[in-house]
C-alpha cells in the first residue's frame, strides 16, 4: 500500500468542456484508499473549476476497475491500515459528492467494472460500456457484501430478482447483456468509447438527455408486496445452498432495508453490516484463500530464478480412460493441440468417445456452441503409436497404476520424444523414482496429478523428484495457468499432498464405526460442516477399488499411524462396491439417490470382531463438532507432516489442496488456517487424549507437538517458531 507506485487518477479538461478523470493502478485500476482519496480530488476540481461542464470517468489501459483492493482487507483485519471513518466512502464521497454533483457524471466501461468498480459507475448519471466489458459485485464471493452502495443502486438499476442473482452469485455480466438490464445506457465500440461518453455527458449538461440520480429511481423496483415475496424466497433458497454462510442472508437484509425503509437508511445499514463483515471469520478465510490461491505459483529456488516458461503447443496423453479423457478434455478446451495414444482400436474410440461426451454437455448445457464443439474437437487427434511423438513438448501419461509397465512406457517415450518434451505421469500412487527408473531422463520427469473429472476439478498437483528441474517445473506451471487450473507443487511421497492428507480421513471414520459411531450420523455431520459429501458417501461414489487400492499404500508406507480394518474388504466379497453395483455403504435407487441399508450392521458387526475391538458407549453418542473433530484432526496431524517433511512448500499451498482437491469448505480457510483458529494446543490435548483411549492412529506428530509446547500457530514458518525461543 505505501510503495511509491501507489494507484492515483488524473484529470484533463478538454477543449469541449468536458473534465476527463482516468483511474490509474495497475493491473486492474483496483480501488485503493490512494485512488479513491485522489479521486475524491480530482471530482472536487472539476466541480469547481467554471472551465468544465460535465465528467467523464474512466479507467486506464481498457480496464475501468476490478474493484476495491483486497490487499486493503487484509491489512484492515490485521491493523495494520488505517481505515477512513464508516461510510467515508460510500456516502460521504461516492453519494454525497459524486452522485449528488451539480454536474452531471459519466462512466466509461471498458475491460472490468466489478465490486467497488460498479459501485463507482452505478452512482454516476449515465454508463456507457463495450459489449465485451464484464459488469457485476463479486463481493460475497470474500465473505463481504457490497459496501459502496451497490446494495442500494444495482437493484434501481436492473430491479430486484437480478440485482439478487448477480449479487447472491456473484454472477457478473456482459456489457450487451448490461444494456438490455438497463444497468449500462449504450454500447458503443471500443476504439469511441470515451467520445461517446463525453458527447453524452454534455446532452446531460444541457439537458438534450435525462439526469438521474440512480439512488432516486424507483422505475424498476418491484411493488412492496412482491419485493417482499421475492427476498423471502431468495433467503429460503440462500438458507438452503448456503446453511453455513450467514452474509449472504445480511446482504438480502441490507437491501430490503432500502426498499421499506429508503436509500439512505439502506446506505447507513450497508455500512455497519460491512464493517461488522470484515471482521468476520468467514471474511478473513475467503480473503486468506483468495491470496494463497495467487500464492501457489510462488517456488523459492524454482520460480525467482528469472527463468521463462517454454511453450507448451502440443501435447500427447496416454490412456483414453476416465482420467487420460478428462486431461485430454482440459487440454483442447484450453486450445492446446492433443494426441490421444491407446494401445488398440476400440479402446481409442471409447477414448475419443469420452472425449466427445464431455463436450457434449457442455453443449447440452449451454456452455458452448456446435460450432465451438466441433472447432474444439479437431484439435484431438487419436493414435495407436509413437510416430506422431516426434514434435510434442509435453507426454502426460495416464495407465492403470502397473510399476512395470510405466517404466515400459517411460524407457519408450525417451526413445520416440524431442530432447526438452516434459514426461508428465498422472500417478497417484507410484513413486515417480521408480517410475523413471528405466531412463536417464530424470531431470524431465515430473508428476502431473489431476483430480477426476480432470476437466471439471480445479486442482494439479505437481510432483517433483530432487531432480525435477526448475525449467520442467516453470514449464508445467504455465500449463496448469493456461487450463485455468490451480497448480500446487509438492514433493514426492506417497500420496503427495492431496492424498496423503487426507487418507486419515476415511480411516478415522471407519475407527469410529467400528467402535460404535453410526455411519450416516458421521456422514451427515460432516457434511454439515460443509464437505460436498461425508466420508463414507465419498468411498461409494470412488468405488471400493479405488478405496482398498489407495488405502493399501498407506497401511504399507506408514503402518504405526494407519487404522487397519477389514470393513471395506468383507463388503467387497459380497460384491459391494458402492455407486456402480448400487450398495455400497448407501443403497442406491436407479437414479442413484442414496438412501441408508439396515443390512449394513451385520458387516460392521463382522468388522469389529476381526478387530478385536469393543463398542465404546462414548462414541455411540458423539456430538456432531466430536465427530468433525475425530474426523478432521488427524487430517490436520498429517498435513502437519507433509509440512515438516517439505512436501509442501508452505501451509497456505495446504489450505489450496484441501479445498480445491477435497471440497474443504473454503470459508473455513482450508485445512491449517481451520486448525490454527481452533489453536495448535487444543489440537494437540484432544489427539493425545483419543491416542490413550484408541491407539497410535491419533498421536500427534512431532511438529504439531512442538508448536502446542510454544503456542504458536501451525501455519506459521519454521524460523518464525524458533524465534519464539
Amino acid at each position: 500500500m505505501g510503495s511509491s507506485n501507489k494507484g492515483r487518477t488524473v484529470m484533463e479538461v478538454g477543449a469541449d468542456g468536458v473534465a476527463l478523470i482516468t483511474i490509474i493502478n495497475p493491473p486492474v485500476n483496483s480501488l485503493s484508499f490512494d485512488v479513491l482519496f485522489s479521486l475524491k480530488d480530482s471530482f472536487e476540481q472539476a466541480i469547481q473549476r467554471d472551465d468544465v461542464k460535465a465528467i467523464v470517468i474512466t479507467g486506464a489501459n481498457g480496464k475501468f476497475s476490478g474493484g476495491f483492493d483486497i490487499l486493503a482487507f487484509d491489512g484492515v483485519q490485521g491493523g495494520q491500515v488505517k481505515e477512513p471513518k464508516p461510510g467515508y466512502i460510500s456516502i460521504d464521497i461516492i453519494t454525497n459528492t459524486m452522485e449528488a454533483a451539480r454536474k452531471p457524471l459519466v462512466a466509461a466501461i471498458d475491460g472490468l467494472a466489478l465490486g467497488g468498480g460498479l459501485e463507482v459507475a452505478m452512482a454516476c448519471h449515465a454508463r456507457i460500456s463495450t459489449s465485451t466489458a464484464q459488469l457485476g459485485l463479486p463481493e460475497l464471493q470474500l465473505g463481504l457484501i457490497p459496501g459502496f452502495g451497490g446494495t442500494q443502486r444495482l437493484p434501481r438499476l436492473v430491479g430486484l430478482s437480478k440485482a439478487l442473482e448477480m449479487m447472491l452469485m456473484s454472477k457478473p455480466v456482459k456489457g450487451e447483456d448490461a444494456h438490455g438490464l438497463g444497468l449500462v445506457d449504450a454500447i458503443v465500440p471500443k476504439d469511441e468509447l470515451v467520445s461517446v461518453a463525453r458527447r453524452w455527458a454534455l446532452d446531460v449538461a444541457e439537458r438534450r438527455r435525462p439526469w438521474f440520480a440512480t439512488l432516486l429511481r424507483t422505475d424498476k423496483i418491484e411493488p412492496l408486496a412482491d419485493a417482499r415475496e421475492i427476498l423471502k424466497f431468495a433467503r429460503v433458497q440462500t438458507r438452503k445452498q448456503a446453511p453455513n454462510l450467514t452474509h449472504p442472508l445480511v446482504c438480502i437484509d441490507v437491501i430490503e432495508e432500502g426498499i421499506v425503509s429508503g436509500p439512505h437508511a439502506g446506505l447507513v445499514k450497508e455500512v455497519n453490516e460491512f464493517q461488522k463483515l470484515v471482521h468476520s471469520d468467514a471474511c478473513k478465510s475467503l480473503v486468506h484463500i483468495f491470496f494463497s490461491q495467487r500464492g501457489t505459483t510462488k517456488v523459492p529456488g524454482v520460480t525467482n530464478l528469472g527463468l521463462a516458461p517454454r511453450k507448451v503447443n502440443k501435447v500427447a496423453v496416454l490412456g483414453g480412460g476416465l482420467m487420460g479423457s478428462g486431461i485430454a478434455t482440459a487440454l483442447i478446451l484450453s486450445n492446446i493441440p492433443v494426441i490421444l495414444k491407446e494401445v488398440n482400436e476400440k479402446f481409442l474410440q471409447a477414448g475419443i468417445g469420452r472425449v466427445k461426451a464431455n463436450l457434449q454437455s457442455r453443449v447440452n448445457k449451454g456452455k458452448m456452441s456446435q460450432e465451438k464443439f466441433e472447432k474444439t474437437l479437431s484439435l484431438l487427434q487419436g493414435t495407436l503409436t509413437y510416430d506422431s511423438f516426434r514434435d510434442i513438448d509435453m507426454v502426460i501419461e495416464a495407465v492403470i497404476e502397473n510399476v512395470s509397465l510405466k517404466q515400459q512406457i517411460f524407457a519408450d517415450l525417451e526413445k520416440y520424444c524431442p530432447p526438452h518434451c516434459i514426461l508428465a505421469s498422472n500417478t497417484s500412487t507410484i513413486d515417480l523414482n521408480l517410475i523413471g527408473e528405466k531412463t536417464r531422463s530424470h531431470d524431465r520427469i515430473i508428476g502431473a496429478h489431476f483430480f477426476s473429472p480432470a476437466h471439471i476439478m480445479p486442482l494439479l498437483e505437481i510432483v517433483r523428484t530432487q531432480k525435477t528441474s526448475p525449467q520442467v517445473i516453470v514449464n508445467l506451471l504455465d500449463v496448469g495457468k493456461r487450463i485455468r487450473k490451480t497448480p500446487v507443487v509438492v514433493g514426492n511421497c506417497t500420496g503427495f499432498a492431496v492424498n496423503r492428507m487426507f487418507f486419515p480421513y476415511s480411516q478415522a471414520a471407519i475407527l469410529l464405526v467400528e467402535r460404535g459411531t453410526d455411519v450416516y450420523q458421521i456422514d451427515r455431520a460432516i457434511t454439515k460442516f460443509g464437505m460436498p459429501m461425508g466420508p463414507f458417501r465419498m468411498i461409494d461414489l470412488v468405488g471400493f477399488g479405488v478405496a482398498i487400492a489407495t488405502g493399501g499404500q498407506f497401511v504399507l508406507n506408514f503402518p504405526e499411524r494407519s487404522h487397519k480394518s477389514m470393513l471395506i474388504p468383507i463388503m467387497q466379497e459380497d460384491n459391494r462396491l458402492g455407486e456402480t453395483t448400487r450398495k455400497g455403504f448407501y443403497a442406491y435407487d436407479n437414479k442413484r439417490k442414496a438412501s441408508p441399508d439396515p443390512e449394513l450392521r451385520k458387516y460392521i458387526e463382522k468388522a469389529r470382531e476381526i478387530s478385536g475391538v469393543q463398542v465404546d458407549p462414548k462414541l455411540t453418542k458423539l456430538s456432531e463438532k466430536d465427530i468433525v473433530e475425530m474426523v478432521f484432526f488427524p487430517v490436520v496431524n498429517e498435513a502437519c507432516r507433509v509440512l515438516a517433511e517439505g512436501i509442501a512448500v508452505k501451509a497456505s499451498d495446504l489450505d489450496i489442496a484441501s479445498v480445491m482437491g477435497m471440497g474443504f469448505p473454503p470459508y473455513r480457510g482450508g485445512i491449517l488456517f481451520w486448525a490454527d483458529s481452533l489453536g495448535s494446543k487444543y489440537i494437540y490435548s484432544r489427539l493425545e487424549e483419543w491416542t490413550k483411549l484408541y491407539g497410535d492412529f491419533f498421536k500427534p506428530s512431532a511438529y504439531l507437538a512442538e508448536r502446542a509446547a510454544k503456542g504458536a500457530p501451525l501455519s506459521a514458518p519454521v524460523e518464525q517458531v524458533r524465534s519464539r525461543l
